[in-house]
């Protein structure tokens, strides 16, 4: 286990101490001018209870938080990217949406935290030997103590948590659904009941984890994500299963139709020839999709989920219940799309383009998007005047303003 450091710089008081609402706003505010580069000092608050503290939206990045209580506070929003927060407690704390990307997690205790929609990728929440204050003494002097992480009843309802480091953590009961585990590591990680309904998993390592009685409803399970796991009970009726060797050579025969169709867009029709997608598993397809001229095209159904599609043009495409979850469609065109029933989770549609699409004359197209499933969505700087979101599950997602 990794040795978890505490200063010996903060003068004695007993267990942790508490803070004024004036010191409070001193430290964070010189932290947040420290992080601007406009002077300030990087804050260093080891021991502290923030017990019910509203510290939302606050730049708290890169501080150092190591052994601090969080009980019930109120962190929503929070910029907490690289901060120290191991062998925290953080029990019922207030997490949505924060900013925890490479944070130090490690021994901290997020027992029923509300950590929806937070960005996590890269943390790290291995076990790890805590310092605490001693109970009669106070800090600097210290118990040490090991400890994993907890985390059972937490809800990471669209969290990110890509490449972070679970190995070891305590999550049962815990939700994941809607999140983005894509080459997470949670070796010997106890996760019994845990939800795991249309989790994004590719390359997920969970050898050794315990996952009796998860569900997987939906969720993407590709490259081995539970290979050495122990699924006794877990429910995998409808967890959608990793391609298949039949499905990537398919795959790659459906890309060349797809450059010839956009051959035939860009050409007017001298060259190339459209194609037809329907109901196609294109996830081996990576990036190949990239930028492609795909006009028209007719992709009902189609299994297109965690593709590269920065900058493709779908004008007119007919995208009708198809697989987009954790799809990149940055700067994408799409006027005019059809995307009713489409499973948009997670996708990102930052600057992408979705407002009607001309005809000729006065007549235009909108792009439809009625019952589509758009939970934590990404839409900054999209253009969706026009746009018809009838019906659309948008919870959790970032819609322009």
């Amino acid at each position: 286990m990794v040795r978890l450091q505490t200063s010996s710089e903060e003068p004695f008081l007993p267990g942790r101490r508490k803070l004024s609402e004036g010191e409070l706003a001193i430290l964070l505010d010189g932290h947040a001018r420290h992080l601007a580069g406009k002077g300030g000092k990087r804050a260093a608050l080891p021991f502290v209870n923030f017990s019910g503290l509203n510290l939302a939206g606050r730049q708290l990045a890169g501080a150092d938080f190591t052994g601090s209580v969080f009980d019930g506070a109120e962190l929503a929003g929070a910029n907490l990217a690289g901060a120290i927060l191991a062998g925290c407690d953080l029990r019922g704390a207030d997490l949505r949406g924060a900013n925890l990307r490479k944070a130090d997690l490690r021994g901290a205790c997020l027992q029923a935290a509300n950590l929806a929609g937070a960005d996590l990728t890269e943390a790290d929440f291995r076990p790890g030997v805590i310092g605490r204050p001693h109970p009669t003494k106070g800090f600097p002097t210290v118990v040490e103590e090991g400890r994993s992480g907890e985390m059972d009843g937490a809800n990471l309802s669209g969290a990110t948590l890509d490449r972070s480091l679970l190995d070891g953590l305590y999550a049962a009961a815990a939700d994941f659904s809607d999140a983005s585990l894509k080459g997470a590591r949670m070796r010997d990680a106890n996760l019994k009941g845990a939800n795991f309904a249309g989790a994004l998993m590719a390359g997920a390592g969970m050898s050794g984890a315990v996952l009796e009685d998860a569900g997987f409803d939906g969720a993407d399970l590709a490259d081995g994500a539970l290979t050495g796991a122990r699924t006794h009970g877990a429910n995998l009726a409808g967890a959608v299963e990793p391609p298949t060797r039949d499905v990537v050579a398919r795959c790659a025969k459906l890309v060349e139709q797809a450059r010839a169709h956009a051959a035939w867009v860009a050409s007017g029709g001298a060259e190339g020839a459209p194609t037809r997608l329907d109901d196609a598993d294109l996830r081996p397809a990576g990036d190949a999709l990239k930028g492609l001229r795909l006009t028209a095209v007719s992709a009902r159904g189609a299994n297109l989920a965690g593709l590269d599609l920065t900058g493709v043009q779908l004008q007119g495409a007919n995208l009708e219940a198809a697989d987009l979850r954790g799809a990149v469609l940055r700067n994408a065109d799409l006027r005019g799309c059809r995307l009713m029933r489409a499973d948009l989770t997670r996708a990102d549609l930052t600057d992408a383009v979705l407002s009607p699409l001309a005809l000729g004359g006065d007549r235009s197209t909108p792009a439809n998007l009625t019952g589509a499933r758009l939970r934590y969505a990404k839409f900054d700087g999209a253009e969706i005047t026009g746009a018809i979101l009838q019906d659309a599950d948008t919870r959790g997602a970032r819609l322009p303003k």
